[in-house]
């Protein structure tokens, strides 16, 4: 497996790609892993780079902090209740279309960084997703090409709070999700020729209790649905994220408690890797 990160400071992150348990430095091809390079096929002339033995290792990569593994996005694009078990412990039946929400681009954080809960968020929550990276733009494209223009594969976090989502946000949802640090992304950028998005494992934990344990195969539309779904409305545009929905096992179920502070959350899917935020009083 080949993955991409960013390492650094925030703000002053550097590309990097990890393969066979070692780190090499992105500097030579690009200045970052962003739309300019994901658009330009750069995770392929990395590899190809790779494999030709252009690329050095990069010193002290364990020592430097994960950023999240794409820059900026340019809009994150999440799908509401794409479990049919979280629609019902969220007291809905399956959608029958899409539900689409946006979140910032500024609440995006590294897979490491700490979630800070803001002054008077009293029911922040948790929801891990398989996301999505767009790699060539993506307008009114059929489902059976739908794939195509997906660069790569990512864990996120859409962390919420659930009062401000429901009860103040005018049934927009938007409010709960778009506080700074409330889309943690990472570790890695996984091309999407090296993973199947139908059949993998993704779950949660609190403070080292079990929180959810699902499968992509639950999802009540497939990632190549969701792109086509998407691409009717919104034209997708290279180094875009869609979060693809979380299954169930979350506070707003009523069967666990919402987060505190100092609360660790990990959240992973498996052949992407795991986050671990500290919640913390902003």
């Amino acid at each position: 497996m080949t993955a991409f990160l960013r390492l650094g400071a925030a703000g002053a992150e550097r590309p990097a790609l990890l393969a066979d348990g070692r780190t090499y430095d992105l500097a030579p091809l690009t200045g970052d892993v962003d739309a300019a390079f994901l658009a330009d096929g750069g995770l392929d002339r990395a590899r190809r780079a790779l494999a030709e033995g252009r690329l050095s290792e990069l010193p002290d990569a364990d020592d430097l902090r994960v950023g999240a593994p794409v820059a900026r996005p340019g809009a994150i694009l999440c799908i509401g209740q794409n479990y049919a078990a979280h629609a019902a412990e969220s007291g809905s039946a399956p959608p029958t279309h899409p539900i689409l929400f946006f979140k910032h681009p500024n609440t995006v954080v590294g897979p490491y960084d700490d979630i800070v809960r803001p002054a008077g968020a009293e029911s922040l929550d948790w929801e891990v997703e398989l996301g999505v990276v767009i790699g060539t733009a993506a307008w009114q494209v059929e489902e059976e090409d739908a794939l195509r223009h997906v660069a790569g594969y990512l864990v996120g976090n859409d962390v919420s709070e659930r009062t401000w989502q429901r009860a103040e946000s005018g049934g927009q949802w938007s409010k709960g999700k778009t506080a700074p640090t409330f889309c943690p992304l990472g570790p890695w950028l996984v091309p999407a020729d090296e993973v199947d998005p139908t059949t993998l494992r993704i779950w949660s934990r609190i403070s080292g209790d079990p929180r959810q344990d699902s499968s992509t195969a639950d999802m009540v539309f497939s990632v190549a649905a969701l792109v086509a779904d998407l691409s009717r409305y919104v034209r997708l545009e290279p180094g875009d994220v869609v979060l693809t929905g979380t299954p169930e096992g979350v506070a707003m179920s009523g069967r666990f408690p919402y987060l505190a502070d100092g609360d660790v959350v990990e959240v992973g899917v498996d052949g992407l890797g795991a986050q671990r935020s500290t919640v913390v009083a902003g």
